[in-house]
């Protein structure tokens, strides 16, 4: 049988994903809940735009798999289509249309052919704007002056009341944007929605539990201390997220002195799932080589009090839209791209990989550093620090 999604999602783990997400959950928090990658997610959702696929029911007139069983019986028996459809009570052309379909007397069996069945069902209808070309020109025409699909749904109802043919629903309109697999609405309209989303989340969606808008606790980059800014002391690092396709992310920490630097695998956004790792990467370092962390505004460090016990370390937070208060982050970020371009699909790195990414780049020399090498500058804090 096909699947939809990403292979390795069983049909009651994509049950499960479609009502943790209902319910608002995030992508990492319904990854973790599944054992899966929150871009193994990602990639589900995205194919469906956000919206939940309609279940798969049989049709109650449908040959059921019991009665499919009973006609392999009899075909094995030599029984004919007519004794079949009496002992069944379904007509004699119900018998041989399925029996043709599906192999004939000597290839047909039970299982198999209910499957075919099953697969058959899942054809979707198509929606109102693909066999109305006038209606779908109108609709894309009105998205393109930035009108929302609500208010074009409710123009059409009123120019035309009483008019089936040009009446569509917002929700056809969102599915139609949003699952470009229906190839109804081009995927360019999308950037004339005021959200710009890309997927649908459900009315009965809700962020409560998420951590969202301001940081407790932050303590600002402008009350750091000074020894910091002037790079004249070892282990003070800046970190910063890299993103990249299908939600996939990983972790980047830049020594400033030395501009070493270090990769993290990812298994979420979410600051549990950043918090942990970056905890269990700092505790490899040997003692006294990270003291201090300045990190971008971002929530997934929202838990940094969890980080400081861990590790003790103390965190600050650069202002909002303030790249630059991490320079040697961001421009690391920046020369990362030469080994994991934008588009590239961070999930499929291992931590092995990430290392050995980073190891090309700290034996690389930088005209910053007389063009020594971050390892060398490294190599010489640790020196310093031991």
């Amino acid at each position: 049988m096909s699947q939809t999604g990403r292979p390795g999602l069983s049909h009651a783990q994509k049950a499960e994903l479609w009502q943790r997400w209902k319910a608002g959950e995030s992508l990492s928090d319904i990854g973790r809940a599944l054992g899966k990658h929150a871009a193994s997610v990602f990639g589900v959702i995205a194919g469906k735009g956000g919206f939940a696929p309609m279940p798969r029911l049989r049709k109650s007139i449908s040959l059921s798999l019991m009665e499919r069983e009973e006609i392999s019986r009899g075909l094995l028996s030599g029984r004919s289509f007519g004794q079949l459809g009496r002992d069944l009570g379904r007509a004699v052309s119900t018998i041989s249309r399925e029996v043709a379909r599906n192999g004939g007397r000597r290839a047909y069996r039970a299982t198999r052919a209910d499957e075919h069945a099953f697969d058959r069902a899942r054809r979707p209808k198509p929606c109102q704007l693909a066999f109305n070309p006038v209606l779908c020109k109108l609709v894309a025409g009105k998205l393109s002056e930035q009108w929302s699909p609500q208010q074009v749904a409710g123009w059409l109802k009123a120019q035309y009341p009483g008019d089936p043919s040009m009446n569509v629903s917002h929700e056809t309109i969102y599915k139609s944007l949003f699952i470009q697999s229906r190839g109804v609405l081009k995927k360019e309209l999308l950037a004339h929605l005021r959200s710009r989303r890309i997927m649908r989340r459900g009315r009965t969606a809700t962020t409560a539990g998420q951590t969202r808008g301001q940081i407790i606790g932050a303590i600002s980059i402008r009350d750091r201390p000074a020894e910091i800014e002037d790079r004249a002391v070892p282990g003070h690092w800046e970190g910063d997220l890299l993103s990249s396709s299908k939600n996939s992310h990983i972790a980047t920490l830049v020594e400033r002195r030395s501009r070493f630097v270090m990769l993290v695998k990812l298994n979420g956004k979410d600051s549990d799932s950043v918090v942990g790792a970056l905890i269990h990467q700092v505790q490899n370092l040997p003692n006294g080589l990270m003291t201090s962390l300045t990190w971008d505004r971002g929530t997934e460090l929202a838990y940094h009090r969890k980080f400081t016990v861990a590790t003790d370390v103390s965190v600050y937070f650069c202002d909002p839209q303030s790249p630059w208060q991490r320079g040697s982050n961001e421009n690391t970020n920046g020369l990362l791209r030469q080994y994991l371009p934008k588009g590239t699909d961070l999930s499929v790195y291992t931590q092995n990989d990430l290392d050995q990414v980073a190891l090309r780049l700290n034996t690389r020399p930088r005209k910053t550093l007389g063009f020594q090498t971050p390892a060398d500058r490294f190599e010489t804090a640790v020196a310093l620090t031991g």
